[in-house]
Protein backbone atom coordinates (compact mmCIF):
# COMPACT_ATOMS: atom_id res chain seq x y z
CA UNK A 1 0.00 0.00 0.00
CA UNK A 2 1.29 3.60 -0.92
CA UNK A 3 0.99 6.81 1.26
CA UNK A 4 -2.30 7.73 -1.00
CA UNK A 5 -4.00 4.61 -1.29
CA UNK A 6 -7.52 4.96 -0.55
CA UNK A 7 -8.13 1.87 1.05
CA UNK A 8 -6.40 3.07 4.26
CA UNK A 9 -8.96 3.88 6.88
CA UNK A 10 -8.45 5.02 10.23
CA UNK A 11 -11.13 5.46 12.54
CA UNK A 12 -10.94 7.70 16.09
CA UNK A 13 -13.76 6.96 18.92
CA UNK A 14 -13.86 9.74 21.01
CA UNK A 15 -16.22 10.56 24.22
CA UNK A 16 -17.75 14.05 22.95
CA UNK A 17 -17.34 16.63 20.48
CA UNK A 18 -14.07 18.61 20.85
CA UNK A 19 -12.05 15.55 22.07
CA UNK A 20 -10.85 15.23 18.25
CA UNK A 21 -10.18 18.52 18.09
CA UNK A 22 -7.86 18.41 21.66
CA UNK A 23 -6.42 14.78 21.43
CA UNK A 24 -4.40 13.71 17.84
CA UNK A 25 -6.45 15.97 15.56
CA UNK A 26 -2.76 17.04 14.22
CA UNK A 27 -2.34 13.33 13.48
CA UNK A 28 -5.79 13.11 11.83
CA UNK A 29 -4.68 16.36 9.49
CA UNK A 30 -1.46 14.43 8.73
CA UNK A 31 -3.11 11.28 7.67
CA UNK A 32 -5.84 13.34 5.67
CA UNK A 33 -2.77 14.85 3.60
CA UNK A 34 -1.80 11.58 2.46
CA UNK A 35 -5.04 10.46 1.62
CA UNK A 36 -6.05 8.43 4.29
CA UNK A 37 -9.76 8.17 5.26
CA UNK A 38 -10.57 9.28 8.34
CA UNK A 39 -13.44 8.58 10.47
CA UNK A 40 -14.55 10.63 13.97
CA UNK A 41 -17.10 8.81 16.10
CA UNK A 42 -18.47 10.54 19.03
CA UNK A 43 -19.43 8.35 21.54
CA UNK A 44 -21.89 11.69 23.50
CA UNK A 45 -23.59 14.89 22.04
CA UNK A 46 -21.66 16.79 25.18
CA UNK A 47 -25.03 17.91 25.86
CA UNK A 48 -24.09 18.19 29.77
CA UNK A 49 -20.78 20.51 29.09
CA UNK A 50 -20.22 23.54 30.58
CA UNK A 51 -19.26 26.73 28.53
CA UNK A 52 -15.85 27.44 28.84
CA UNK A 53 -15.43 30.66 26.62
CA UNK A 54 -16.67 33.55 29.10
CA UNK A 55 -17.62 35.08 25.50
CA UNK A 56 -19.73 32.41 24.77
CA UNK A 57 -21.36 32.44 28.29
CA UNK A 58 -24.84 33.69 27.36
CA UNK A 59 -28.53 32.63 28.36
CA UNK A 60 -29.41 31.98 24.70
CA UNK A 61 -26.59 29.78 24.26
CA UNK A 62 -27.32 27.85 27.26
CA UNK A 63 -30.90 27.17 25.80
CA UNK A 64 -29.18 25.64 22.75
CA UNK A 65 -26.07 24.50 23.75
CA UNK A 66 -26.72 20.25 22.14
CA UNK A 67 -27.49 22.24 18.70
CA UNK A 68 -24.87 24.47 19.51
CA UNK A 69 -22.33 21.45 20.37
CA UNK A 70 -23.35 19.80 16.86
CA UNK A 71 -22.48 23.09 14.67
CA UNK A 72 -19.58 23.03 16.49
CA UNK A 73 -18.59 19.70 15.53
CA UNK A 74 -19.39 19.87 12.03
CA UNK A 75 -16.74 23.28 11.77
CA UNK A 76 -14.16 20.93 13.18
CA UNK A 77 -14.54 17.91 11.22
CA UNK A 78 -15.19 20.43 8.24
CA UNK A 79 -11.42 21.87 8.77
CA UNK A 80 -9.44 18.20 9.50
CA UNK A 81 -11.05 16.98 6.35
CA UNK A 82 -13.26 13.68 8.12
CA UNK A 83 -15.79 12.07 8.45
CA UNK A 84 -18.07 11.91 11.54
CA UNK A 85 -21.06 10.05 12.84
CA UNK A 86 -22.60 10.34 16.79
CA UNK A 87 -23.06 7.06 18.61
CA UNK A 88 -25.96 8.74 19.65
CA UNK A 89 -25.68 8.57 23.72
CA UNK A 90 -25.77 11.51 25.93
CA UNK A 91 -23.04 12.94 27.87
CA UNK A 92 -23.11 11.26 31.03
CA UNK A 93 -21.68 14.69 32.85
CA UNK A 94 -18.94 15.13 35.21
CA UNK A 95 -20.11 13.70 38.58
CA UNK A 96 -19.69 16.23 41.51
CA UNK A 97 -18.26 14.06 44.58
CA UNK A 98 -20.17 16.69 47.05
CA UNK A 99 -23.49 16.29 45.24
CA UNK A 100 -23.68 13.17 43.68
CA UNK A 101 -26.68 12.88 41.33
CA UNK A 102 -27.91 9.62 39.46
CA UNK A 103 -27.18 9.34 35.78
CA UNK A 104 -29.79 10.26 33.38
CA UNK A 105 -31.15 6.85 31.26
CA UNK A 106 -29.52 7.99 28.01
CA UNK A 107 -26.49 8.84 29.86
CA UNK A 108 -23.38 6.91 27.77
CA UNK A 109 -21.55 5.61 31.05
CA UNK A 110 -25.41 4.11 32.38
CA UNK A 111 -25.28 2.10 29.06
CA UNK A 112 -25.07 -1.64 29.04
CA UNK A 113 -21.53 -1.91 27.33
CA UNK A 114 -23.03 -4.95 25.06
CA UNK A 115 -25.35 -2.67 23.68
CA UNK A 116 -23.68 0.04 23.28
CA UNK A 117 -20.21 -1.91 21.98
CA UNK A 118 -23.12 -3.17 18.98
CA UNK A 119 -23.55 0.40 17.65
CA UNK A 120 -19.74 0.78 17.86
CA UNK A 121 -19.56 -2.53 15.34
CA UNK A 122 -22.21 -1.91 12.67
CA UNK A 123 -19.86 1.15 12.05
CA UNK A 124 -16.70 -0.32 12.33
CA UNK A 125 -18.22 -3.25 9.68
CA UNK A 126 -19.07 -0.41 7.59
CA UNK A 127 -16.24 1.55 7.62
CA UNK A 128 -13.49 -1.11 7.53
CA UNK A 129 -10.95 0.45 9.19
CA UNK A 130 -7.21 -1.01 9.68
CA UNK A 131 -6.63 0.95 12.43
CA UNK A 132 -8.40 2.10 15.70
CA UNK A 133 -7.76 5.03 18.25
CA UNK A 134 -9.09 5.59 21.30
CA UNK A 135 -8.44 6.40 25.08
CA UNK A 136 -6.43 4.14 27.77
CA UNK A 137 -8.24 2.33 30.46
CA UNK A 138 -8.54 5.28 32.55
CA UNK A 139 -10.13 7.02 29.49
CA UNK A 140 -7.24 9.47 29.96
CA UNK A 141 -9.02 11.46 32.18
CA UNK A 142 -11.39 10.25 34.86
CA UNK A 143 -14.65 11.10 33.19
CA UNK A 144 -17.16 8.34 33.05
CA UNK A 145 -17.60 8.76 29.36
CA UNK A 146 -14.05 8.86 28.75
CA UNK A 147 -13.43 5.31 30.75
CA UNK A 148 -16.83 4.22 29.02
CA UNK A 149 -15.18 4.85 25.63
CA UNK A 150 -12.23 3.08 26.23
CA UNK A 151 -14.56 -0.06 27.20
CA UNK A 152 -16.58 -0.10 24.44
CA UNK A 153 -14.36 0.53 21.70
CA UNK A 154 -12.51 -2.56 23.05
CA UNK A 155 -15.64 -4.70 23.40
CA UNK A 156 -16.79 -3.37 19.82
CA UNK A 157 -13.27 -4.09 18.24
CA UNK A 158 -13.17 -7.62 19.40
CA UNK A 159 -17.26 -8.14 18.36
CA UNK A 160 -16.93 -6.78 14.87
CA UNK A 161 -14.23 -9.88 13.76
CA UNK A 162 -16.44 -12.81 15.67
CA UNK A 163 -18.96 -13.87 13.26
CA UNK A 164 -21.31 -14.91 15.73
CA UNK A 165 -22.07 -11.45 17.14
CA UNK A 166 -23.97 -8.67 15.63
CA UNK A 167 -24.99 -10.71 12.19
CA UNK A 168 -27.20 -8.39 11.56
CA UNK A 169 -24.75 -4.89 11.10
CA UNK A 170 -23.10 -6.76 8.51
CA UNK A 171 -19.89 -8.65 7.74
CA UNK A 172 -17.06 -9.49 9.69
CA UNK A 173 -13.81 -6.97 10.37
CA UNK A 174 -10.87 -7.73 11.55
CA UNK A 175 -9.07 -4.06 12.77
CA UNK A 176 -5.36 -4.49 12.57
CA UNK A 177 -3.71 -2.35 14.95
CA UNK A 178 -5.87 -0.73 17.91
CA UNK A 179 -4.49 2.38 19.72
CA UNK A 180 -4.36 4.43 22.86
CA UNK A 181 -3.58 8.02 22.57
CA UNK A 182 -0.74 9.30 25.12
CA UNK A 183 -1.38 12.97 24.39
CA UNK A 184 -2.03 14.36 27.38
CA UNK A 185 0.88 13.56 28.92
CA UNK A 186 2.67 14.33 32.17
CA UNK A 187 6.02 14.26 29.97
CA UNK A 188 4.77 16.56 27.12
CA UNK A 189 3.44 18.98 29.54
CA UNK A 190 7.08 18.59 31.68
CA UNK A 191 8.92 19.61 28.42
CA UNK A 192 6.87 22.02 27.57
CA UNK A 193 6.57 24.32 30.64
CA UNK A 194 10.18 24.13 31.02
CA UNK A 195 10.39 25.43 27.66
CA UNK A 196 8.58 28.30 27.93
CA UNK A 197 10.24 29.11 31.56
CA UNK A 198 13.67 29.14 29.38
CA UNK A 199 12.25 32.14 27.51
CA UNK A 200 10.75 33.56 30.29
CA UNK A 201 7.36 33.27 29.32
CA UNK A 202 5.81 31.37 32.57
CA UNK A 203 5.36 27.80 33.47
CA UNK A 204 1.48 27.48 31.82
CA UNK A 205 0.83 23.85 32.80
CA UNK A 206 1.48 23.87 36.91
CA UNK A 207 -1.89 23.74 37.57
CA UNK A 208 -2.19 20.51 34.83
CA UNK A 209 0.40 18.96 36.62
CA UNK A 210 -1.32 19.10 39.57
CA UNK A 211 -4.09 17.04 38.57
CA UNK A 212 -4.42 13.55 40.40
CA UNK A 213 -4.61 11.63 37.07
CA UNK A 214 -1.22 13.42 35.61
CA UNK A 215 0.76 12.55 38.25
CA UNK A 216 0.25 8.67 38.15
CA UNK A 217 3.12 7.15 35.94
CA UNK A 218 1.90 6.11 32.19
CA UNK A 219 3.11 2.82 30.23
CA UNK A 220 5.42 4.27 27.42
CA UNK A 221 4.30 5.71 24.68
CA UNK A 222 4.78 3.25 21.72
CA UNK A 223 4.01 5.44 18.47
CA UNK A 224 5.25 9.03 17.87
CA UNK A 225 3.60 10.62 14.78
CA UNK A 226 5.49 13.64 12.96
CA UNK A 227 2.82 16.05 12.70
CA UNK A 228 4.20 19.06 14.04
CA UNK A 229 3.33 20.88 11.07
CA UNK A 230 -0.40 20.11 11.30
CA UNK A 231 -0.81 21.66 14.86
CA UNK A 232 -2.10 25.27 13.21
CA UNK A 233 -4.96 23.07 11.56
CA UNK A 234 -5.66 21.41 15.33
CA UNK A 235 -5.91 24.51 17.21
CA UNK A 236 -8.35 26.05 14.17
CA UNK A 237 -10.60 22.89 14.77
CA UNK A 238 -10.31 23.42 18.82
CA UNK A 239 -11.59 27.11 18.12
CA UNK A 240 -14.05 25.78 16.14
CA UNK A 241 -15.42 24.59 19.36
CA UNK A 242 -15.77 28.16 20.43
CA UNK A 243 -18.26 27.13 23.76
CA UNK A 244 -15.43 24.40 24.73
CA UNK A 245 -12.40 26.58 24.63
CA UNK A 246 -10.91 29.83 25.51
CA UNK A 247 -8.67 31.18 22.69
CA UNK A 248 -6.89 33.10 25.50
CA UNK A 249 -6.58 30.37 27.43
CA UNK A 250 -4.09 27.43 28.27
CA UNK A 251 -4.51 25.92 24.68
CA UNK A 252 -2.68 28.43 23.18
CA UNK A 253 -0.78 29.45 25.27
CA UNK A 254 2.77 27.83 23.85
CA UNK A 255 3.56 29.37 20.79
CA UNK A 256 3.55 27.27 17.79
CA UNK A 257 7.33 27.14 17.44
CA UNK A 258 8.09 26.28 21.03
CA UNK A 259 5.74 23.02 19.99
CA UNK A 260 7.39 22.30 16.96
CA UNK A 261 10.55 22.39 18.51
CA UNK A 262 10.26 20.56 21.98
CA UNK A 263 7.19 18.39 21.01
CA UNK A 264 6.55 17.78 17.40
CA UNK A 265 5.13 14.40 17.66
CA UNK A 266 1.60 13.14 18.86
CA UNK A 267 1.92 9.70 20.64
CA UNK A 268 0.24 6.89 21.12
CA UNK A 269 0.73 3.61 22.81
CA UNK A 270 -0.03 0.11 20.84
CA UNK A 271 -2.57 -1.77 22.42
CA UNK A 272 -2.15 -4.62 20.04
CA UNK A 273 -1.28 -5.54 16.34
CA UNK A 274 -2.40 -8.41 13.99
CA UNK A 275 0.43 -7.27 11.70
CA UNK A 276 4.12 -7.73 12.74
CA UNK A 277 5.70 -4.15 13.58
CA UNK A 278 8.63 -2.52 15.32
CA UNK A 279 8.17 -0.27 18.67
CA UNK A 280 9.17 2.76 18.18
CA UNK A 281 6.95 3.49 15.43
CA UNK A 282 6.51 6.37 13.48
CA UNK A 283 3.17 5.37 11.64
CA UNK A 284 -0.31 4.00 12.62
CA UNK A 285 -0.27 1.83 9.91
CA UNK A 286 3.08 0.07 10.14
CA UNK A 287 3.26 -2.57 9.08
CA UNK A 288 0.40 -1.99 6.62
CA UNK A 289 2.27 -0.23 4.04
Amino acid sequence: MTSTDPELRLLHVHAHPDDESSKGAATTAYYVAQGVRVMVVSCTGGERGDILNAAMDTPGNWARLPELRKEEMARAASILGIEHVWLGYEDSGFPDPDNPQPMAPGAFAAQDVDVAAGRLVKILREFKPQVVTTYNEQGGYPHPDHVMTHTVSVAAVDAAADPTLWPEHGAPWQVSKLYYDQGMSRDRFTALNEAMDARGLGRPYDERLSWPHLREPMPPATTFIPCGEFFEVRDRALMAHATQVDPTGSWFTVPLDIQQAVWPTEDFRLAWSKVPTVIPETDLFAGLR
